[in-house]
């Protein structure tokens, strides 16, 4: 694989992703922040805020590289080497509370040593959770993943309930969707169908999150909507801070912490030991929050 034509073809999903959510939001405009790293690389943080649909958001690119940290090194159980990686990421958070926030991220490994990989996933965190939205997410997703083999879908739908799950809470970020590390094949013609297939999640992203944003910006909403949303935004955040990798590896590869805590929310809150109310839309969006959903046939 060519490292250089993959950090290219990621900044062109980039470019496309930040053109896309422009024309849906109407108003929104993405700020370009451009940075380097001291020990090798850089990328181009793009941030959205106040926008007419998109409260706060980012697409993040990177293209970092330098001596593999020893955190990562034991983690990952690799001899010491070089490392470059690559890879876009987004997390948008909507002012509407019947709007979802949405996650995706394609990225590319490799080590001097001849070690790489592909990985990634996209999933959904609605506030409120709608069959009929899940269901088309889920189906999307699914089309994209039969596209390059069929064992994706299934692999990599367990693989995102088991990982965007919030242990200390018992429940699953939000409905999940598809993630997959450490993809890599020793045919040329594999590695390079692997490849196509990371773009084409890159490239699935918008026309997704563009549907959401024109289907269900117009839905009334009101305060008790609003401090819904504050507290799943919470969750959000303790997921981000306690369990996800990308932070932790962004942290531990002495990454740039604005780019890396993008994808805290605007606002969030918490409240002590809150309990909807039985039979509340609140209620049952909680009783949504589980593994191994089939979405597309419930």
């Amino acid at each position: 694989m060519d490292k250089i034509k993959i950090s290219e073809d990621f900044m062109a999903i980039q470019d496309h992703i930040c053109q896309e959510l422009e024309m849906e939001d109407g108003t929104g405009k993405f700020r370009e922040d451009k940075w380097d790293r001291l020990e090798g690389g850089g990328g181009r943080t793009r941030i959205i805020q106040n926008g007419n649909i998109i409260e706060k958001g980012g697409v993040a690119f990177s293209a970092v590289s330098g001596p593999t940290p020893e955190k990562i090194l034991n983690k990952l159980k690799l001899e010491k080497a070089d490392f470059f990686a690559t890879g876009v990421s987004i997390v948008l958070h909507p002012e509407s509370p019947m709007v979802p926030i949405i996650h995706m991220n394609i990225r590319y490994f490799e080590m001097s040593t001849g070690v790489k990989w592909f990985g990634g996933g996209i999933d959904l965190t609605p506030h409120y959770v709608n069959v009929e939205d899940a269901k088309f997410f889920h189906g999307e997703v699914k089309n994209t993943c039969d596209q390059f083999n069929p064992v994706y879908y299934p692999k990599f739908k367990k693989w995102a309930d088991d990982y965007f799950f919030i242990k200390h809470r018992n429940e699953t970020r939000g409905i999940g969707g598809i993630f997959f590390d450490r993809l890599v094949s020793e045919d040329p013609q594999e590695m390079q169908n692997i490849y196509e297939f990371v773009k084409s999640v890159g490239y699935l992203f918008p026309k997704i999150y563009r549907h959401f944003m024109a289907k269900n910006k117009t839905l009334p909403y009101g305060e008790r909507e609003k401090k819904w949303q504050a507290l799943r935004r919470g969750r959000y955040v303790e997921f981000n801070l306690v369990w996800d990798a990308g932070t932790k590896f962004g942290l531990d590869t002495n990454g740039r912490t604005e780019s890396i805590l993008m994808s805290m929310p605007p606002m969030a809150n918490w409240e002590y030991m809150h309990l909807p109310e039985l039979g509340s839309k609140e209620a049952q969006t909680l009783d949504y929050l589980k593994k191994e959903i089939d979405w597309i046939n419930l």
